[in-house]
């Protein structure tokens, strides 16, 4: 088991990067000033460092816009798709 308590084949993405992929975010620079604006945690535990890794199954805790969105990443994208393509990596919990 990894250290979030989730079994993974080792496969990780930067959380800023995800962040843009999942379209959470626009840019990279944006997902940044989520994560440091110190309201961001990963498996409840809060997000220190904007190149913190993520991987499938670790539940994504955080605000966009007046929401707080709660994510458990379901696969890992390779790339930023369109909206609906970039639902098909999470699943909406909260």
């Amino acid at each position: 088991m990894s250290e979030s308590g989730h079994e993974h084949d080792g496969e990780t993405i930067r959380l800023d990067r995800l962040l843009v992929y999942l379209r959470f975010a626009r840019t990279r620079s944006a997902a940044c000033a989520m994560i440091e604006g110190h309201a961001f945690r990963r498996n409840r535990v809060h997000v220190k460092r904007v190149s913190e890794n993520v991987a499938v199954g670790d539940v994504l805790t955080f605000m966009q816009g007046e929401t707080v969105r709660i994510v458990e990443v379901l696969t890992l994208p390779d790339r930023r798709a369109s909206p609906a393509a970039a639902k098909q990596h999470y699943r909406d919990l909260g």
